[in-house]
């Protein structure tokens, strides 16, 4: 799970990335300072979601907090950027995901270790 989460988020993070530069550099070439702004900031999110996808492999629980901050940020900005709403939401099931992998490591970690104390 953490390697699917991980890729996943990497290659979300590049799409973010892309989509929400054009968005960004269109705003600014049009003077439309609230498209221009989301879009900044949609780049922010972008970045959060790639460094989510790649703390996903080793620190899980360090992901989970990455793409639920990327996903806040992409429903703050959802209003004047809409295509962030979905973003968002995948940011938030990626850290569900994420979240999962984590739990699924203590418990496998926790049985391992129950295991070998036993004669």
């Amino acid at each position: 799970m953490k390697i699917a989460v991980g890729i996943i988020g990497i290659l979300l993070g590049l799409l973010v990335l892309l989509q929400s530069c054009t968005v960004a550099t269109g705003g600014h070439l049009v003077d439309n300072k609230a498209l221009g702004e989301a879009g900044s900031i949609g780049v922010f999110v972008g970045f959060l979601c790639f460094v989510g996808g790649a703390f996903a492999f080793g620190l899980p629980l360090v992901s989970v907090f990455v793409f639920a901050l990327a996903g806040l940020l992409a429903f703050m900005v959802s209003g004047d950027f809409p295509d962030m709403m979905v973003w968002g939401f995948v940011s938030v099931g990626l850290a569900g995901l994420s979240a999962w992998a984590w739990r699924s490591g203590r418990t496998k970690a926790a049985n391992a270790t129950s295991q070998r104390a036993q004669p």
